[in-house]
Order: C-alpha cells, then structure tokens, then sequence
C-alpha cells in the first residue's frame, strides 16, 4: 500500500501529527514494517486528523 507521505514532514507541537499526511510518529516508523489491515486502519483515520489540523490553523496568525 502506498504511503499516504506527501513530503510535508512537520510534526505540530500540541498534536503530535504530521501536517503532511496526518500520521503520529510511532505511525510513521511502523508504517513500512505494518501489515496491509494496519496500514488501512492507519489510512481510516487520517481525513478526520487532517480536517482536526486544518480548523486549528484556522483563524491563526496575520490577516
């Protein structure tokens, strides 16, 4: 499976996630040693993070 990396390797402090790709980095190490159902399982919950990342930039810094 295709990791879901897009090179955008920053970790935000308070959430612990990549702003990249949304994985944790215990994630991010296991990723290619996971089986296929981890992998997916991994892959599921990503649109939430990164939705969850997305509104706590919102409304942050300048104008």
């Amino acid at each position: 499976m295709e990791s879901p990396c897009i090179n955008i390797c920053t970790i935000d402090g308070p959430t612990g996630l990549c702003a990249g790709c949304g994985r944790t980095l215990s994630e991010i190490a296991e990723w290619a040693s996971a089986t296929e159902a981890r992998q997916s399982e991994i892959l599921a919950v990503l649109p939430d993070r990164m939705q969850n990342l997305a509104e706590k930039g919102s409304g942050t810094g300048p104008d």
